[in-house]
């Protein structure tokens, strides 16, 4: 498959910059499938085109502050995004400008962007061929203390805007601390929409997909089939599991990252795993039989997977979608897909 087949005219105004308020005043195009109508809803109306004996599935992972601003003992600005905690201590991280920064320099913090304290980043050798770095990061016995002290929320580079409230980028069921980026299709909800789906009959449960690289990185290759897919970590709870395996309804995942988790656990049988499934072209979905996302960046591999949910028909929905005033992107506005 050709990456520009997922190239799609996005203007700059169409790009949200920041999150609506309230949270659940997302519009949300419902799409009821081939040659079907579209319908133009909001986030509140969610419950709406879903039946009792559904199971709504989301993605309850915390986005660390994971990006830091230091300084070279010579001066010059790095910038590096911490990725993932390896069980060994060590970070795997993007570090910028990589070329310039030799295995073994240390770094400290940059006054200029506000950060204080005794916070040492020693920067090792190159993991991959996708420009990560090992990191390690010493400042305290709690890694993650440290970033909550010194570290800022790794907003997507199309975000120019200050976030006035860090929490908004965060899910209301946010737990257990560990992405890099949000797992954006669920900021739109709240407690209020949550409960509302459970007294139709809905049942809420949850699984974590730790959003990385594997989530981010765009397609570069000329091929889909050429991207290489970065490992995610992900846990399925087994009351997650009890639910699906009874559901009467439809499994609805709120996000790419929730079908990632549910289809990987189906193609592998675990429930507790590091993922590198790439899902694009015709591969069937064993799990999932709808899908609440977002509006997702052109040549990505998160429009690949809604290609292979719904076919071409994504094309006229986005289109229409942009021509209808929607916003796009992590702060943007919702779509239900159905296959």
């Amino acid at each position: 498959m050709d990456a520009a087949d997922l190239d799609y005219e996005l203007p700059d105004a169409s790009i949200a910059q920041t999150p609506i308020e309230p949270r659940d005043a997302a519009r949300l195009l419902v799409d009821t499938g081939a040659d079907q109508p579209v319908l133009h809803r909001h986030v509140p109306d969610l419950p709406d085109p879903l039946a009792a004996g559904d199971v709504l599935v989301v993605n309850d992972t915390r986005v660390i502050p994971a990006r830091l601003h230091l300084r070279k003992p010579t001066g010059g600005a790095v910038e590096v995004l911490l990725l993932e905690r390896r069980p060994e201590g060590h970070w795997e991280a993007l570090v910028r400008p990589s070329r310039r920064v030799a295995d073994g320099t240390v770094l400290t913090l940059d006054e200029a962007h506000g950060a204080r304290g005794d916070v040492e980043v020693v920067v090792g050798e190159v993991l991959g061929d996708d420009g990560r770095r090992r990191v390690d990061v010493h400042g305290g016995a709690d890694d993650l203390a440290v970033l909550d002290a010194v570290g800022e929320i790794p907003l997507p580079p199309y975000i120019h805007e200050d976030l006035a409230d860090p929490d908004r980028y965060q899910t209301v069921y946010a737990d257990r601390p560990g992405s890099v980026a949000a797992p954006t299709a669920g900021l739109h909800l709240t407690d209020d929409v949550l409960a509302r789906c459970r007294a139709k009959g809905v049942a809420v449960v949850t699984v974590e997909l730790v959003v990385g690289l594997g989530t981010f990185r765009p397609i570069t290759a000329d091929r889909v089939e050429d991207h290489p897919m970065h490992g995610e970590a992900y846990r399925i709870p087994a009351a997650t599991v009890a639910a699906i395996e009874g559901a009467e309804g439809d499994v609805v995942a709120v996000g790419t990252t929730v079908v990632r988790a549910l289809e990987s656990w189906a193609e592998t049988g675990e429930t507790d795993a590091t993922t590198h499934l790439f899902i694009h072209g015709d591969r069937p979905f064993a799990v999932v039989d709808r899908l609440l996302t977002n509006f997702h960046v052109p040549r990505s591999s998160l429009l690949a997977l809604v290609q292979a949910f719904v076919g071409l028909r994504w094309k006229d929905r986005y289109a229409e979608a942009r021509d209808q005033g929607y916003r796009f992107l992590s702060f943007g506005d919702a779509t239900l897909l159905t296959p």
